[in-house]
This record gives C-alpha cells, sequence and structure tokens, in this order.
C-alpha cells in the first residue's frame, strides 16, 4: 500500500510517540502504507516485545504486521526519542490520555510531555500531528508549548488529526478510515498529510480540512454520540420490560429507518472500554468550563443509564438466585469490554463479576482472550479456560460479553453441569427459545423472562 508515484527517497519519515493500542497500530500500518517508521515508548520491555513481533494485548491482525515490517526493516521501535525525532520528519502523538485520578477531565501530561519533547529534540523542519483524543482547546495550548520548546532556527508546525480505531478492527480502520480529518493544517502540512494517506484517499476515503477546535471535537463527539445511542436503547429497554415488550424487535424496526441505523442499539449491559467512558466524562467536564451546561447535562445522564445497567444486572442476578449470592457459585462468560479484545479497563463484564464476588459469591469466570488482563485486575475471582467449567455448579449463569462463542454452546450440555438452569443474558445475544427448549430460565434486559417450555405447560394447567 505505498503511495502512487511517491519516490522511496523523497517520501516523509514517520515516528510514532507511544506504542499502546494506537501507536502500535499505527505505526505498523504507516509502515505497510510503504513509510519508514520508527516507533518510540519509555517503557523498554515494549519495545523489546515489540521489535521480536510481540504486541502486549490482543488485537487480530496487529502481530503479523508487525512483525512482517520489522522483518522488512521498514518498523523499528526505540526508547531514544531523539534518535527517532532526529530520524524522522513527521511525528505522531499517540500516547493516552486517561481520566484524571480527581475528576472527570482528561489527563493531559502524557501529550504534553510527548510534545515538548519532540519539539526539543528537533534537528530539521518538522510535522507534529496530533492523534490522541483531548479536550478542544488543547492544540492551541501545544503550539505555544512546542514554541517555547523548539530551536528558534528550526521550522516546525502542529497540526490534528484525531483517530477513529474500534478495538478488534484496528488494523482496517488505519488501513481504510472511513474519513480523514485534518485539523489546522497549513497548505504545505496538508500535501504532507495526502502523501502519507495517499492510499487510503486514492480508494475514494474522504478528506476533511478543519481547524483546530472542529478536529479535537470530532472524535469525541462521535464517542459521545454512540455513548448516547447506547444509553437511549437501554432506557428504552426499561420501559420494555414494564410494557412487556421486546426492545431488540424494537431496535430492528427502528433501525430500518436510515436516519437512526441499527448499529449502536443493541441494549444490554452497556459501554466501557478505554475510550467511551472518559471520552463522555471529558466532555462533560470541558462543557462546563466553557459554559455549555446542556451538553454536559446530556453526557451526565447517558453516563449514569449506562452506569445503571450494571447495577440492574447485579440486582437480576441476585434475585435469580433467590435473594442472596452468598456461598452461591456464579458462572460468568465474558469479562472483555466487549468481544474480540483482551481490554478490560472500565469493563461492564468484570464490574458485575467483581460485584458479585464482593457480595459474597463464587464467581468463576471465561473469557476465550480475557483472562489473564482480567485476572491482573482482579485476582481474587476464579478463572475458568472454557465455558463448561464456568458453568460447573452454578447457582446462575452470566453472558456479559458478546463472543460470538457463547452464541454457539449448547445449553443441553450446560443445563448438566450448572446446579440451576438460569442464564442472564446481558447482552441478548442468546437464542432465548433454543435456550428455554432445553429447560432454561432465561432473563434478559428489555425482554419478558423466558420460562421453560414445561414449566410454561404446568402453569398453563394450573
Amino acid at each position: 500500500m505505498a503511495p502512487p508515484d511517491a519516490d522511496s527517497a523523497t517520501r516523509p519519515r514517520v515516528s510514532v510517540i507511544g506504542t499502546g493500542y494506537l501507536g502500535a497500530t499505527h505505526a505498523a500500518a504507516m509502515a505497510e502504507m510503504g513509510f519508514e517508521v520508527v516507533g518510540v515508548d519509555q517503557d523498554p520491555r515494549k519495545v523489546e516485545a515489540l521489535s521480536a513481533g510481540r504486541v502486549p494485548f490482543f488485537e487480530p491482525g496487529l502481530p503479523e504486521l508487525i512483525e512482517k515490517h520489522v522483518a522488512s526493516g521498514r518498523l523499528r521501535f526505540t526508547t531514544d526519542i531523539a534518535e527517532a525525532t532526529a530520524a524522522s520528519d513527521v511525528h505522531f502523538i499517540c500516547v493516552g490520555t486517561p481520566q484524571q485520578a480527581t475528576s472527570f477531565a482528561a489527563n493531559l501530561s502524557y501529550v504534553e510531555d510527548a510534545t515538548a519533547a519532540v519539539a526539543r529534540n528537533l534537528t530539521h523542519r518538522g510535522l507534529i500531528v496530533g492523534k490522541s483524543t483531548v479536550p478542544v482547546g488543547t492544540a492551541a495550548r501545544l503550539r505555544l508549548l512546542v514554541a517555547r520548546h523548539v530551536s528558534s532556527s528550526i521550522d516546525v508546525e502542529l497540526i490534528w488529526n484525531p483517530e477513529f480505531l474500534r478495538e478488534g478492527k484496528a488494523v482496517d480502520d488505519t488501513l481504510s478510515p472511513d474519513r480523514i480529518v485534518l485539523g489546522g493544517a497549513s497548505r504545505e502540512a496538508e500535501e504532507t498529510m495526502r502523501t502519507l494517506y495517499a492510499g487510503p484517499i486514492g480508494a475514494g476515503v474522504p478528506v476533511i480540512s478543519c481547524d483546530l477546535p472542529t478536529a479535537e471535537l470530532v472524535k469525541v463527539s462521535a464517542n459521545a454520540f454512540l455513548a448516547t445511542k447506547i444509553s437511549f436503547i437501554n432506557a428504552i429497554a426499561e420501559v420494555c420490560e414494564a410494557a412487556g415488550a421486546d426492545v431488540s424487535v424494537l431496535a430492528d424496526a427502528l433501525g430500518h429507518d436510515v436516519r437512526i441505523g441499527r448499529q449502536f442499539l443493541n441494549a444490554g449491559l452497556g459501554f466501557g472500554g478505554g475510550c467511551l467512558p472518559k471520552d463522555i466524562r471529558a466532555l462533560m467536564h470541558r462543557s462546563k468550563e466553557l459554559g455549555a451546561h446542556r451538553a454536559a447535562g446530556l453526557m451526565q445522564q447517558v453516563d449514569e443509564i449506562n452506569m445503571a445497567q450494571r447495577q440492574s444486572v447485579i440486582d437480576k442476578t441476585v434475585a435469580a438466585a433467590g435473594g442472596s449470592v452468598l456461598n452461591r457459585r456464579i458462572g460468568v462468560l465474558g469479562v472483555a469490554f466487549k468481544p474480540f479484545t483482551d481490554d478490560v479497563r472500565d469493563s461492564p463484564a468484570l464490574n458485575v463479576a467483581a460485584a458479585l464476588h464482593l457480595r459474597g459469591a463464587q464467581v468463576t469466570v471465561h473469557d476465550p482472550e480475557a483472562n489473564g488482563t482480567a485476572r491482573s485486575n482482579f485476582p481474587t475471582l476464579s478463572y475458568a479456560t472454557t465455558a463448561r467449567d464456568a458453568a460447573i455448579g452454578a447457582s446462575a449463569l452470566l453472558v456479559l460479553t458478546e463472543w460470538p462463542d457463547f452464541g454457539a454452546v449448547s445449553p443441553d450440555e450446560l443445563g448438566e453441569l450448572v446446579e440451576n438452569r438460569v442464564v442472564i443474558d446481558a447482552r441478548n445475544c442468546l437464542d432465548a427459545a433454543r435456550w428455554s427448549a432445553a429447560g432454561w430460565r432465561v432473563i434478559a434486559l428489555g425482554r419478558e423472562t423466558t420460562v421453560p417450555a414445561e414449566a410454561h405447560a404446568q402453569s398453563v394447567l394450573v
């Protein structure tokens, strides 16, 4: 995927500062597009692992891409930011912006430190490109920071190019994005960026050129809108439960409206991960600072609805166990915040499992990829290598992450292992009729509880 008609000697050389989820993926994708890339990280163990083609998190396709381009010589990793900056022309800032420990505001220290380090070590003309998700107004302050640290003899420009990666699909999202946003770029900077993204642009990916504040707001606004869709359908799910309606059928009907669409209208346990929760809270905080109180109020409601879903599943589990989970075995299928990742940051699934454990339940967890990361966060939970092992002796079985594997398990087989055939489908991903036919009571969010066929027949006879 090298840029068309671009001689290798004239292609910009690229550095990527930060080799976490975003940085490692972006570095590998830039190498795949035909550029010479160096990834920079302060952690020597991470640099060593990536240099050997080992990725310290689960992301389909990424280890193969890194291994391919480490071998090709286009991609290398280092802890030496001075050496990387001197060897590069375009410097992508891909470090994290976690939530501050004492407020909802974003912690910008990593972005500020990385940007200042690049500016201090520039030896020739350079372009600094922010990709991290930051509150609006950050880039303007970073430009002042760069001006303080860079040598007066060196020409440098800072622009913003937000990322739109989905965990589990990050490689495809980087190589074939649905849009490219360039904020605050001069004509020359935009030409450089169009050279870097010549492959996707040639394939028809649209480029949106805008000012810095707009570019900063695009990513966080996209996440806020998606979070709002999820909380909306979960609020409607509560109405469905009260009225005896089926939220899944309702969502299908809504999804046929082209103005609404079906994606992100799956009622259930709610959103989590390293992006949506912190981003809506950072937007809430920044909106209050700017006096945009309606936006702040909306994000507050979205967050509250989302968190309430976790308590709803906990309450349903306690009720299913007869009013207490103390010393009861609870089987949990899925602790990653979503399928096709091992990420448990702010995972609703892991939160529910841990909360039940704290109420005295004996919780046994199985996740196809996230057992290791979950164990490092909550070592007191029990971890099983299969769904069968997690189900043994369970008073209730919870499906908390919608891995396709779980929809394919045999309810007849698991039914022979559990103490009670009660399953709480917190993601509405099971075939309720199939499980009910196998003698299970199926409890979901936004849908009526499905009772076993024989139990229904007995109630009719009575």
